[in-house]
């Protein structure tokens, strides 16, 4: 299981809409070795959710790291969303040293298949609700920067936007 390369702004496959994943391919060998790797590399760079864009994959599948451990979405969609909003602090490992804060939904409640093709549910709220709209931002080609306000480039202060 290698460490990915991730891709960082501006390649292009991070603003792409990616694809669904067919059931078949979710019962692959060579899908469950990329869930390894993307899990192995997502704890190595000590990021809290990592999609596949990211690593320049053009499909459905994002981890998050839980409190429970890793969470391998695939194929997330939406089910519900709360009204209410709250601003967050956000970074992204395709975007180094940049941060911002986003308004994201308080609590989500959404639909994914697992690693063994099984549909789940799966309701959020704070922290974990954020990083999932987050990583599912990525799969639709959104960057946090475009919902960012207060963006902060810790690497050289005097650039501007």
């Amino acid at each position: 299981m290698p460490i990915l390369k991730i891709i960082t702004q501006p390649n292009p496959i991070l603003r792409k809409k990616s694809q669904e994943i067919a059931r078949e391919i979710i019962k692959s060998r060579e899908f469950k070795s990329l869930v390894s790797s993307m899990i192995k590399t997502m704890v190595k760079t000590d990021g809290v959710g990592l999609a596949a864009p990211q690593i320049g994959k053009d499909i459905r599948l994002a981890i998050i790291n839980s409190k429970d451990g890793p969470l391998c979405l695939i194929n997330p969609k939406f089910i519900k969303k709360s009204w209410a909003k709250e601003l967050g602090q956000e970074g992204c490992l395709s975007i180094p040293g940049v941060f911002g804060r986003v308004k994201r939904h308080k609590k989500i409640s959404l639909t994914y298949r697992d690693q063994a093709g099984k549909k789940n549910a799966l309701t959020a709220k704070g922290l974990m609700a954020r990083v999932i709209q987050h990583e599912v931002d990525h799969l639709d080609g959104i960057l946090f920067i475009d919902k960012a306000a207060e963006i902060e480039n810790v690497k050289c202060k005097n650039h501007n936007e």
